[in-house]
């Protein structure tokens, strides 16, 4: 067993004990429920060596067990390896939920704990019903971690900025009026803004608290007569606040926040459960009428104005134009110098950072060369890369975070021969991507109706992918955005004009290889008539797709027609701002197909 897992396993049951827990729960979360959380936060990395962006970990005095989802299943395996942590298989119909799993493990009269600041609402109200079935109560104000992590990272200080309105589209002033309207319609007088991706859309502010996500930690109350931003005041400068200030918000320090709440009474606040933690909805339920719904901020940020759509549309170019000089380096590089898996990490990167406007990656790169294509979400490390050959395929799927706009895009590119099983897998998933890419489908339509397109040429033939098809991407925000999305489990949020979402159908097969193509699309509008409103996707994406690896018997003509068209646009959007040499690589990679 891991020494050190053992070690701070045994330190946390210690404390359990003192306690009078007989289970702890951890979820990887913040205080604001991010998906990726500042170090302060990264509890399962502590406690279990698991790095991947889901998981959730039940640890009783016996046993200690993660559930995570079919992008990590791989990953997860080797690094509980030796732990003593058993994996579970989250997000399938025969898996036990962790609420029942530790039910059926502690007996009536036992406590469960866990902080309730890094839980979303929706989570502890279920688990609270099902434990008090089980006569199993809740222990949520303690962080037991803080006592055996001696050197635990401190709160982010990094500087907040302005995001101007050239990009923003819309002032502060403009939003917090929407905003607020929205809630007037529902009932309440104010609401929470929690996320704090909806809290830099909401206020026009960007930062670096998070690696990857240029957001800053805060919270926010909006109301009719209320604009008000929970903030460290270290975090901003004279003219930022004057700023704020000028556009009616109130800036108060981030640790009045909870204090502030609890000083709320006889009102009625409109609270997104899934989106804000259970101390947020504690504070409030006791003195005041909650009423549950989506964050309205999280809707308008999806729904992206003319100028979020003009800075994304430039922010594909830069992107396409980084990738034409990696791909450029590594044909003039492999075989000649050594290239492993995680050199090609660090290039993204550095070509990218030559570009106008860039501000960081949007995501830590994941890069796969022959069977570590396999593995959905690897995060690449210098020990564990892969040296590349001239054979096989590199998949890679990465991103970039420009001042204007954010990038998500997955390419996979032949080293060399390829079999022929590969070439048919990569074709059946391009397909798919095809295929949702072209679909025109009626206003009110759900991500789950449309999933079932980039899947039918694999369900055909036996085959699937275990994660979802397509994730809302935010304008120099978080890469993965909500609230709709295209997946197989039902959303009830449906698809409307102005939101970009990423196409990525992929196939896997473990020991082998992995291959998947991913665009980033638009939905506009396309026609009306006597049967409705239709809707479309235009294609965002501006980098070519290797046509190498397409088996072309399995193409309809329409799909070539696609192909070709979708080449024609990358040529004629990268092309302007090309050297001759990167123009003669463009030119190759986008030539029509037959």
């Amino acid at each position: 067993m891991n020494k050190n897992i053992k070690s701070k396993l045994e330190l946390l049951r210690s404390e359990m004990k003192a306690e009078g827990l007989s289970a702890w729960l951890i979820n990887g979360a913040d205080p604001h429920l991010s998906e990726d959380a500042p170090d302060r936060w990264l509890t399962r990395k502590f406690i279990a060596n698991f790095s991947g962006s889901y998981g959730w970990l039940a640890i009783t005095h016996n046993e200690a067990v993660l559930w995570t989802d079919s992008r990590y299943y791989l990953q997860a395996e080797n690094e509980l390896a030796d732990t003593g942590i058993e994996m579970l298989k989250a997000r399938l119909p025969e898996t036990i939920p962790v609420e029942i799993w530790v039910s059926e493990r502690l007996k009536q009269g036992d406590r469960v704990g866990f902080d309730g600041t890094c839980y979303a609402t929706a989570e502890v109200l279920r688990f609270r019903e099902a434990f008090i079935q089980a006569g199993i109560s809740l222990q949520v104000d303690t962080d037991l971690l803080d006592r055996i992590w001696t050197d635990r990272p401190g709160f982010p200080v990094a500087k907040a900025f302005d995001y101007p309105i050239e990009w923003a589209g819309w002032d502060r002033r403009e939003k917090i009026s929407r905003i607020s309207h929205e809630v007037e319609k529902t009932g309440a007088g104010f609401t929470v803004v929690s996320a704090l991706d909806d809290l830099c859309w909401t206020f026009n502010i960007r930062g670096n608290d998070i690696a990857y996500n240029p957001v800053v930690m805060g919270f926010g109350l909006i109301g009719k007569n209320r604009a008000q931003l929970f903030v460290d005041p270290q975090k901003m400068d004279p003219q930022l606040r004057e700023e704020l200030k000028t556009d009616g918000v109130e800036i108060k320090p981030y640790s009045d926040f909870y204090p502030s709440l609890e000083k709320i009474s006889g009102e009625t606040i409109l609270l997104d459960p899934d989106r804000s933690n259970f101390r947020v909805y504690d504070a409030l339920e006791k003195c005041n009428k909650v009423v549950f719904g989506l964050s309205i901020s999280a809707l308008l940020k999806s729904r992206k104005n003319d100028s979020e759509i003009r800075g994304m549309k430039k922010a594909q170019v830069m992107d396409g134009l980084a990738l034409l000089d990696f791909q450029l380096w590594l044909e003039a590089t492999l075989g000649k110098e050594p290239i492993t898996e995680y050199d090609v990490s660090l290039k993204l990167a550095e070509f990218r950072s030559k570009r106008h406007g860039f501000r960081g990656e949007s995501f830590p790169p994941i890069v796969g060369y022959k069977d570590h294509g396999a593995i959905v979400h690897l995060r690449m490390q210098r020990d564990i890369a892969y040296a590349l050959k001239k054979e096989g395929t590199l998949l890679f799927d990465s991103g970039g975070q420009y001042e204007f706009g954010t990038t998500d895009i997955t390419r996979t590119l032949a080293l060399g021969p390829v079999s022929p099983q590969l070439k048919t897998d990569f074709t059946l998933a391009l397909k798919g991507m095809i295929a949702l890419s072209k679909i025109r489908f009626p206003r009110g339509t759900l991500g789950c109706h449309l999933d079932v397109l980039a899947r039918k040429a694999m369900w055909e033939n036996g085959i699937t992918y275990g994660h979802g098809t397509g994730h809302g991407v935010g304008a120099f925000l978080n890469v993965h955005e909500g609230p709709m999305s295209i997946r197989l489990d039902r959303n009830d949020q449906t698809i409307c004009p102005g939101n970009i979402l990423s196409n990525e159908p992929g196939i896997y097969r473990t020991g082998e290889y992995g291959v998947r193509t991913e665009n980033m699309m638009l939905c506009v509008e396309d026609i009306s008539n006597e049967f409705g409103d239709f809707l479309r996707f235009e294609t965002l994406t501006r980098y070519p797709i290797d046509t190498r690896l397409i088996d072309r018997n399995l193409l309809e003509s329409s799909e070539i027609e696609w192909i070709n068209t979708f080449h024609q646009s990358v040529l004629t959007a990268l092309s302007p701002y090309t050297s001759s040499e990167e123009f003669k690589l463009l030119r190759r990679l986008t030539a029509p197909i037959d």
